[in-house]
């Protein structure tokens, strides 16, 4: 049985999209096959392994396609793909698009009980997990589901190394002949691919994005960051297994016709590497990488090719952080406010910093072509004017379809016109520029009173001794929970919770919203999304805290 992917946005609407021009209307694998064939040599992928030409890298789609066809996957099937940033996630991604079938992707590091809920709740037939990647063996792993599992029918193999028992191997099926491969020609408007959100939920949000709104409504993100028309040569920082490594094989490749640069583990070392032999002109990825790489060119004194764009998101982006970016790449530097859930807007290439206001750095102004955004009443869902905060809604080519395998999700988050719900807090400017002020539920509730992490966060990344922070908060038995700051000092200093409150006063923030607790660590733990853990981070501080004196009431 494959699992139900209705489309929550009208028809007419959707279709409006393509019949216009918005959306290019066509599906991944015959827009990637176009750009094969308009350039039979240009270089589509750099990794560990090399180049690898478009031509070349058609030919391991066409071979891989057939073999998964043998093993009898279809049109509509959901293929998992846990991968690192590697020319195989790309081959894999784009084979199941030329099979009309639909990519599950989800980062490396994430262990077998949320490969299990993921492969169980969307009906997954076929997983392709890395044989070995730092340490962690995701293919064998994943064989003790198949009794669990009665839609999953194969873990594929890939990567060097012996193929675990119970595998078909990945270069097995890579020898597929590719002359006898004939692609499907899915709907351009069906699903394509499941991202797979963090989010708040007890469970993983899945996603699922049709063809269109992939190269369409995100492909048209790309786009406004492209000063002409040179196909783009995209840095992934990024797995391209997150939301945002969607931009990778479906926007850069298959849209755009670019090129993707990858490294299949993130290091600043690795990362400065590649910008200097490779010459990007975009690096996607999230802040605290860009901090971690800003640090390591403080140390050695390096410098690196000035690229078009350095675009952040996934994480809040502070002032300071965006300024010394500017200054240190020598290029724009973009603040990305978006999600998996279908939300996207951006500071562009008109501000070499980005902007900002009192609550940080703002969101951009959005884009219809990508997606339009209001901001609603939380409980009426009705539009507010501009000026007030109000809920953050969003809706366009980008737009997905639905939650997968989750109606309750579909009714909390999606309203019947198909705007999707955000849960941020925010607000338009007279010149239509969005303003994110914070979360409806991510708040810090101390003896009764709300406190943002996030304006903490902002302030605190200001602080001479500060090189990177997040604030989260940790249970109390008297006032329900206290904020923590969790620290990474720059250079030998290390600031004290007295350090961090005289600043926050001095800057203007009110002493309750004052951190309580303070975690000096020598880097920020990044999510297999590559996102700071604030998990991990939570529960350090809370380790820590019951290791020290009680918390001042």
């Amino acid at each position: 049985m494959t699992v139900t992917l209705p489309d929550l946005l009208p028809a007419e609407l959707r279709r409006s999209w393509a019949v216009d021009g918005t959306c290019p209307d066509l599906d991944l694998y015959s827009l990637f096959r176009a750009r094969q064939i308009a350039d039979l040599h240009r270089t589509a992928i750099l990794d560990a392994k090399g180049k690898l030409c478009y031509t070349a890298l058609d030919r391991k789609v066409r071979s891989l396609a057939g073999g998964l066809r043998r093993l009898g996957v279809g049109p509509g099937d959901v293929v998992a793909v846990q991968l690192p940033n590697h020319r195989n996630a790309v081959i894999a991604d784009l084979a199941v698009a030329a099979l009309g079938a639909v990519a599950l992707p989800f980062p490396v590091g994430r262990g077998a009980v949320e490969a299990e809920c993921l492969l169980r709740r969307a009906e997954a037939v076929a997983v392709i997990a890395a044989t070995e990647h730092r340490g962690q063996t995701h293919a064998a792993d994943l064989v003790p589901l198949l009794p669990a599992l009665p839609a999953l029918r194969r873990v594929v193999s890939a990567g060097p190394g012996t193929a675990p028992a119970g595998t078909v191997p990945l270069r097995d099926l890579l020898r597929t002949d590719p002359t006898g491969f004939v692609a499907a020609r899915p709907d351009p408007d069906s699903a394509a691919r499941i991202l797979v959100s963090s989010g708040s939920e007890a469970e993983p949000k899945m996603i699922a994005y049709s063809h269109n709104a992939l190269a369409g409504g995100r492909g048209n993100f790309l786009a406004s960051l492209m000063p002409d028309d040179t196909p783009p040569r995209c840095l992934f920082l990024v797995p391209l297994a997150s939301a945002f490594g969607s931009n990778g094989t479906a926007v850069t490749l298959a849209r755009h016709g670019g090129s993707l640069v990858l490294l299949d583990h993130f290091t600043p070392e690795a990362a400065l590497e590649a910008m200097r032999e490779h010459e990007p002109t975009h690096v996607l990825g999230v802040p605290t990488m860009i901090r971690m790489m800003l640090e390591q060119m403080e140390r050695t004194g390096e410098h690196v090719p000035a690229p078009t764009a350095l675009v952040l998101g996934g994480a809040p982006l502070d002032e300071a952080t965006a300024t010394a970016a500017a200054d240190a790449f020598g290029c724009s530097v973009v603040n990305l406010y978006g999600s998996a859930d279908g939300v996207n807007c951006h500071t562009g290439l008109d501000h070499k910093v980005p902007p900002t206001d009192r609550s940080g750095v703002v969101a951009g102004r959005p884009d219809p072509r990508v997606a339009e955004i209001r901001v609603a009443d939380p409980e009426s869902h009705e539009p507010l004017p501009e000026g007030q905060i109000g809920e953050i809604v969003s809706r366009g080519p980008m737009t997905p379809l639905c939650y997968v395998a989750s109606p309750a999700l579909d009714a909390r988050y999606r309203t019947p016109e198909g705007w999707v719900r955000t849960g941020d807090l925010g607000y338009l400017d007279g010149n239509g520029v969005l303003h994110v002020v914070g979360r409806l539920k991510d708040v810090v509730i101390r003896g009764g009173v709300n406190i943002s992490p996030a304006e903490v966060e902002r302030a605190l990344a200001g602080h001479p001794a500060v090189h990177d922070v997040v604030c989260v908060g940790v249970p109390d038995p008297l006032m329900g929970e206290r904020l923590a700051a969790c620290v990474v000092a720059r250079g030998g200093e290390r600031p004290t919770l007295d350090d961090l409150g005289t600043y926050l006063t001095a800057h203007g923030v009110d002493r309750y919203k004052h951190p309580e607790h303070v975690v000096i660590l020598d880097a920020i733990p990044l999510t297999a999304a590559g996102k700071p853990d604030r998990a991990a981070l939570r529960h350090r501080a809370d380790e820590e805290r019951h290791a020290t004196e009680p918390a001042r009431a």
